[in-house]
């Protein structure tokens, strides 16, 4: 008699912990699909020109070939003059040699930016910075052009250049915006007071994805004299990272960010899933080539990533 109650409480925990596995059984839900996570998606912004230097809009994807590492790569994601939204982060050296010509490029500046704004995707948003030995964030990303207006009077120039600061800061606060990434340096093209330096800067960019637009206001007239090394270091940046320097007098702003602009409205998008790489070189950075079919023409694109 003894026995038979401890059999029942034994036939009763066997079911007891059996249930939960039978349950789970019969309410699994259906398989999804799954995505590796090491898998990554390189998207590259690419504007063509023709011999002339005007821009071509009207190609396919088959007119386009990617080589990463020197490895021919499969087009997965096209789009022709895409309007994915822009974050645009527009730097204003206020350095003391400066001075002399703030007033007419923060006119520029704001003229360029109710364009932006008036016309392309309503997600377009826009964020001002100002840097001399210090980085500020004076409006953060809106698509009130008034509210960046209203930063750029705010403006005043003094004290030393953090060039590199800035481009890293603001590189790093564009990370996991949606769209295209964009910044727009205006400065004369000196660095004196960064505690980053360029290579620090051009990972920055490149992590971001961000293809960098550096407006070198010259001549430059300071006791300091023009910075050709800091001027030539903004030049090979923005060649790395797809975009291109300008080297306008303050006269010819208006002109250089309508060509800015013309950019932005007239790029490809193409975009990979890297396959077939060998081992990257040292400091982990993947050179990427791309080309166009058709003769005459060429692509301005960024010239690689680093595989973090």
């Amino acid at each position: 008699m003894g026995r038979t109650p401890a059999r029942a409480l034994m036939a009763a925990l066997a079911l007891a912990c059996a249930a939960p596995a039978q349950t789970k059984t019969h309410t699994q839900p259906p398989a999804t699909p799954t995505f590796r996570s090491d898998v990554r998606l390189v998207r590259l912004l690419v504007t063509v020109k023709d011999g002339s230097d005007a821009l071509v809009g009207t190609l396919g994807q088959d007119d386009f070939a990617v080589t990463d590492s020197g490895v021919g790569q499969t087009i997965s994601i096209f789009e022709r003059t895409t309007a994915q939204p822009l974050s645009i982060s527009l730097l204003i050296d206020v350095s003391g040699s400066t001075a002399k010509d703030l007033k007419f490029e923060t006119g520029a500046a704001a003229r360029f930016l109710r364009a932006i704004t008036r016309e392309g995707n309503e997600r377009d948003s826009l964020a001002l910075y100002a840097f001399n030995d210090e980085v500020t964030l004076v409006v953060n990303f809106t698509r009130d052009a008034r509210r960046i207006e209203r930063g750029l009077k705010s403006l005043s120039a003094s004290a030393g250049t953090s060039l590199y600061d800035a481009l890293t800061l603001s590189s790093e606060r564009l990370e996991g915006r949606d769209g295209r990434h964009v910044i727009i340096v205006i400065s004369d093209g000196g660095d004196t007071t960064s505690r980053t330096d360029y290579h620090a800067a051009l990972r920055s960019l490149h992590r971001a994805d961000t293809v960098l637009y550096p407006v070198v206001v010259i001549p430059i007239t300071s006791d300091a004299g023009r910075n050709i090394g800091g001027e030539n270091a903004l030049t090979q940046l923005a060649r790395s990272t797809g975009g291109r320097a300008f080297f306008p007098g303050v006269e010819r702003l208006d002109e250089t960010f309508t060509e800015i602009l013309r950019d932005l409205r007239t790029q490809y998008l193409l975009a990979y899933y890297p396959k077939a790489l060998p081992a990257p070189a040292d400091g982990g950075f993947r050179a990427v080539q791309v080309q166009v079919k058709p003769p005459g023409l060429r692509a301005i694109s960024r010239g690689g990533y680093y595989e973090e």
